[in-house]
């Protein structure tokens, strides 16, 4: 299978550097446009509201972590495309896919079980349910700060 458009998803997290780094080797082998979606889960905007914490941190956040993988994507001589959206998480990526006609999407999983599989790896647990496409869920290994 050939890829043309990759998609990598971003929480901003150190996590998510494993997944990069895969997505933009498959995308430099298949000289594949590499697509960097961070989501604003609306849930967690409304608990940040709540808390007075500034939203606009979020919006510098992912920003941030998505300019990040547009730059190496860069780096790598890819062409990059980068977005964020609100919304709920798996759904926005996989209307994303949709939308921009992705052929692989690959995502971070922290490789947690039991009761905080339930929470941290429900977004990638659905996408990876749902997704019409091929989805490559990376591990992430844990780096030294």
């Amino acid at each position: 299978m050939t890829y043309e458009n990759v998609l990598v998803t971003t929480d901003g997290s150190g996590g998510v550097q494993d997944s990069v780094t895969q997505a933009l080797d498959i995308a430099e082998r298949a000289n594949a446009t590499v697509h960097a979606l961070y989501v604003v889960d609306d849930s967690v905007r409304r608990r940040v509201a709540a808390a007075a914490w500034p939203s606009d941190d979020i919006r510098v956040e992912a920003e941030n972590a998505v300019a990040s993988i547009g730059g190496a994507a860069s780096r790598a001589g890819l062409d990059a495309e980068t977005e964020i959206r609100e919304g709920t998480p798996a759904d926005e990526i996989l209307a994303y896919v949709d939308e921009h006609d992705v052929d692989l999407v690959v995502m971070g999983t922290h490789g947690r079980t039991g009761p905080e599989r339930a929470v941290l790896g429900s977004t990638t647990e659905r996408v990876l349910r749902r997704a019409d496409v091929p989805v490559l869920v990376v591990r992430a290994t844990e780096h030294p700060v």
